[in-house]
């Protein structure tokens, strides 16, 4: 049991339910703005499929990176996963993904029968589509013919479903309305998600390298990808900043709602200490670190627009 425990990688937990915290509370923010009713068992069954889909990511990556040979330079470190390291057999990875497939589709359903049903017919089979497109990318990261993980396209699927599907898809879920200012926010987590994948990627690239995996941060190379990675953490705190500023709650006086502004200094300490790494394996710590404070953006930027 350990060992599942172990290949489901629980610290990247916080980072794929933060979105889903972000889209949420900003719609009910809006709800409460306006009158409307915001469900908490939508909120809960979304978080119960996030969580799902990211353990169904990190078990397909586990499963693709180790048949492909792409992890056998990782067995002896920390991360290192558990079909490549014979903790777990392939064919007992490869029966967990259907599994976890399944019961994130089944998810997936009660989710959207909840918040869709019976009034929102045409919503309900597009969000269907869009989760079954959910689950095709976390599995098609690194299983497949042409994973798209090797090809360098991580970062923008990342962003896709990390940032604008979690935040503007939960969003919809409550007020079944698209509002173009929540790109912001859901922009601000789509970047950090990508940033995470990105110091994941500098930290692997001779391994990468060698396997034949060509992910964006190799196709750069170190400088360059550590000039990206600071862009990455640069920009998501002014994005919500720029979200806050063009609802205007500065001119109404609710000062309270920038509380998420103190992680302007945290962003600032963490890009310093990143940029002064000179070998990619020791980025490792960094990973947790970006995914707790992408964590913490969004429960602050919840808390400001809620909680006062």
């Amino acid at each position: 049991m350990i060992d599942w425990i172990h290949a489901a990688r629980l610290r990247t937990l916080p980072l794929s339910l933060s979105g889903i915290i972000m889209g949420s509370f900003i719609a009910k923010w809006r709800l409460k703005e306006d009158g409307g009713f915001w469900d908490w068992k939508i909120f809960a069954l979304a978080l119960l499929v996030t969580l799902l889909y990211q353990i169904l990511s990190n078990y397909a990556n586990d499963y693709g990176d180790g048949v492909k040979g792409t992890d056998k330079l990782r067995i002896n470190e920390a991360e290192a996963r558990a079909v490549a390291s014979g903790k777990i057999t392939a064919k007992q990875m490869k029966n967990a993904v259907i599994l976890l497939s399944i019961l994130s589709f089944v998810a997936t359903v009660a989710l959207l029968y909840v918040a869709f049903i019976p009034n929102y017919m045409n919503e309900f089979y597009i969000f269907i589509g869009l989760g079954v497109a959910c689950i095709l990318a976390a599995i098609g990261y690194t299983v497949g013919k042409k994973p798209y993980g090797y090809m360098g396209l991580g970062d923008i699927f990342v962003f896709v479903f990390f940032g604008l599907v979690s935040v503007c898809g939960s969003y919809f879920l409550f007020t079944k309305t698209f509002s173009w200012d929540v790109l912001l926010p859901a922009a601000a987590v789509g970047l950090l998600s990508a940033a995470v994948l990105n110091l994941n990627n500098m930290r692997d690239m001779q391994n990468d390298e060698a396997s034949g995996k060509k992910t964006l941060a190799l196709k750069l190379g170190y400088k360059n990808a550590m000039i990206y990675e600071m862009v990455l953490l640069q920009l998501p705190i002014l994005l919500v900043l720029t979200f806050l500023m063009i609802n205007q709650l500065q001119a109404q006086g609710r000062y309270y709602a920038f509380i998420v502004m103190i992680l302007l200094f945290p962003f600032a300490g963490l890009r310093r200490k990143i940029m002064q790494i000179k070998e990619n394996r020791e980025l490792d710590p960094f990973l947790k670190q970006v995914g707790i404070l992408t964590f913490m953006m969004a429960v602050l930027t919840a808390a400001g627009l809620n909680l006062f």
